[in-house]
């Protein structure tokens, strides 16, 4: 008997084969067993990569595995623990506290001197906060356990500096459709662990679009197979077809977290979209975000934002129309004003493109955070008492409209900054007919000061 039998939850081990398998989901059922029978991720599991070097040579340091849900991060850890003959037991940070896991580390201690190895899984470990991840160093440090935690969250955000450099981070990636449909062939044929019992067959297109719909996640495409097979076999019929499953899928759900990386990613790719004219790749994005359940007014915020950073006087115009977009979202709602933010969002991406603005003021913030705050000079103050104009205020001061062109060539800058130029406008858009004024207003100056 394993040291760990009575703790909470049980052990799971990788070479099991539980009896009552068969009322398992078929996700359950058809997991892996061995690297042979493990599809996707050949960056790091083909013949000389690094997942698989570090199995092959026994390799016992603890791993983080990223990736998106349905990808086999729990299946590799079991084949981990099933390749090295080490007692494997899993945990879920959303299920089991930390004082729980912390017994079962501490009788791994124990169980170590005894020269038994232990691995301990912990799926979604970015649950747990930095203090809660802080216990798993000391038992990590010393090999007590080989720590192998699995998340859908970038590591470098959610767990801690000093964890992360123990472990080693495996990034996978979302299946192919490819890899898809050959799991749901293989779960289809299988009569041990699939579906094969039923004798349901199904047209290659009607697998496809089964993968089309699970985005990379072979968890949600088999429980839409067994969904479909049942329909199907309720049914009296030996082949799916596609209101079958389109009954059975019900309705996509697009991978996506209003708080997580693939927020952040998404309006990134938006956002790149349309700094780089592309109104059809911005359109995409726009849409991808709206189905996945993003805030319309957060995304109507972000147009305003990229009419002025990424169009700014080149396309004047661009701001009000995102303005308008962000107005009539608030008056309409969903679905109905998210028409108004693709309009806005395709004409920011064919608007003229420039930055001049946006680099400007970065490089006035810079210099009135970096230079002295000088004083205003003081021929641009006010001499409303006669104290202040005793004191010079307001003397020098020359009225623009009494000049030739309403152009003085006065100075406006504080003493120190005089003859820096921030704004560098493009010749692109309205920004080419500036570029023309600016140089009309220089020469005028010129022509003033002599």
């Amino acid at each position: 008997m394993s040291l760990f039998d009575a703790l909470p939850g049980g052990p799971a081990y990788a070479n099991e084969t539980p009896p009552d398998l068969r009322q398992r989901p078929l996700a359950e059922r058809m997991r892996p067993r061995t690297l042979d029978e493990f599809v996707g991720q050949e960056h790091l599991l083909a013949s000389g990569k690094a997942l698989r070097l570090q199995l092959e040579t026994d390799d016992t340091t603890s791993m983080i595995l990223w990736g998106p849900p349905g990808v086999g991060k729990t299946t590799l850890a079991k084949i981990v623990a099933h390749t090295t003959q080490a007692t494997f037991i899993e945990f879920s940070a959303v299920v089991s506290g930390i004082k729980e896991i912390k017994q079962v580390m501490a009788e791994a201690d124990q169980a170590a001197s005894a020269g038994m190895r232990t691995i301990l899984f912990i799926d979604e470990i970015h649950r747990f906060n930095r203090s809660q991840q802080d216990a798993f160093l000391p038992y990590v440090e010393r090999g007590a356990i080989r720590l192998i935690g699995a998340t859908t969250e970038n590591p470098s955000f959610e767990l801690n500096a000093a964890l992360l450099s123990r472990c080693r981070v495996y990034v996978l990636e979302a299946l192919s459709d490819g890899q898809i449909v050959a799991l749901l062939h293989r779960a289809l044929t299988d009569k041990e662990r699939g579906l094969g019992g039923f004798g349901i067959a199904s047209p290659e297109d009607a697998l496809n679009v089964i993968a089309g719909y699970s985005n990379g996640d072979v968890r949600r495409a088999y429980n839409v197979l067994e969904a479909a097979v049942r329909l199907a076999a309720s049914a009296g019929q030996s082949s799916l077809d596609g209101q079958m499953i389109a009954d059975a899928v019900q309705q996509k759900t697009l991978l996506y977290d209003k708080s997580g990386e693939e927020h952040y990613n998404l309006i990134s790719a938006l956002h790149k979209s349309i700094r780089n004219s592309d109104p059809d790749a911005a359109l995409y994005w726009l849409a991808r975000m709206l189905r996945s359940g993003e805030d319309p007014m957060y995304l109507a915020r972000r147009l305003v934002r990229m009419a002025s950073e990424d169009i700014g006087l080149a396309a004047p115009e661009a701001l009000n129309l995102a303005l308008s977009a962000r107005d009539s979202m608030d008056f309409l709602g969903s679905p109905e004003g998210d028409l108004a933010l693709a309009q806005a969002a395709v004409y920011l991406a064919l608007a003229p493109k420039s930055n001049a603005l946006y680099t400007a003021y970065g490089a006035v913030t810079r210099d009135v955070e970096q230079t002295r705050a000088e004083p205003v000079p003081l021929h641009l103050r006010n001499a409303p008492t006669r104290l202040m104009e005793s004191l010079d205020y307001g003397k020098g001061y020359r009225y623009a409209h009494d000049e030739e062109g309403a152009v003085s060539d006065m100075d406006c800058l504080p003493h120190g900054l005089i003859g820096r130029k921030y704004y560098q406008p493009t010749d692109r858009g309205r920004e080419k007919m500036l570029q023309q004024r600016m140089e009309e207003i220089e020469q005028l100056r010129k022509q003033n000061r002599k």
